[in-house]
């Protein structure tokens, strides 16, 4: 499906705490664009990631404020705080990697951006983003699309859709192997693969940006 990715753009939509297959094309693009015009569609990862607690995958989803969410413009679908939701995405986040080797490394400068109140999810994914590749060191610059882009130019590879938590989705993305890392919980669960890159930062630290190389194949 993708032949040669290096010193190219793609252009994919925003996630919240993106999954491993996601981080793992950003490592093989010079660019990246977000989708920034796009409709809002449920049952996607827009609004949620996994992780992998105790007990074994957990999910983690994002509410939106009530009203007719579907087909809204992303930039415009708001986040709902009738629930404490993003103190207790915190607290999972805690409870899961507590002990991982390198959570304390990295807990402060995301612990800043949870104790924050994003009105939209589009502003809240495109800051944690920005912040995940800084801490894996990944070489990639972030744009935005102008405007919804329905036909991109030739050299822009468009990633749209492929990402998604269904699994005939993930199979159907052939650049993509997950290699397995230590993970905190695996005597107990198994290896778990394609988990937020939260999973494999915590466990793997500076070796992360390598995981997710060798998780791209041609």
């Amino acid at each position: 499906m993708i032949q040669n990715m290096a010193q190219s753009t793609i252009l994919v939509e925003a996630h919240y705490l993106p999954s491993i297959q996601y981080f793992s094309k950003l490592t093989k693009c010079s660019t990246l664009i977000l989708e920034a015009h796009e409709n809002y569609q449920k049952g996607s990862y827009r609004n949620r990631c996994h992780i992998a607690g105790a007990n074994g995958m957990m999910r983690l989803s994002i509410p939106l404020r009530k009203g007719k969410n579907e087909q809204l413009s992303i930039q415009k679908t708001a986040i709902s705080y009738e629930e404490p939701w993003i103190s207790q995405h915190w607290q999972s986040i805690r409870s899961a990697y507590g002990n991982a080797p390198y959570f304390p490394y990295y807990q402060d400068e995301l612990k800043a951006l949870f104790q924050a109140r994003p009105s939209y999810l589009f502003d809240w994914n495109k800051a944690l983003i920005a912040l995940l590749i800084e801490l894996l060191q990944i070489e990639v610059k972030v744009q935005y699309s102008d405007d919804y882009i329905k036909a991109p130019d030739p050299g822009i590879l468009d990633l749209r859709g492929l990402i998604h938590p269904k699994s005939h989705r993930q199979q159907a993305d052939r650049n993509f192997q997950p290699v397995p890392y230590p993970q905190l919980f695996e005597e107990r669960h198994g290896f778990l693969p394609n988990l937020s890159i939260l999973d494999l930062l915590f466990c793997t630290g500076p070796q992360a940006l390598l995981y997710l190389e060798e998780s791209f194949v041609l």
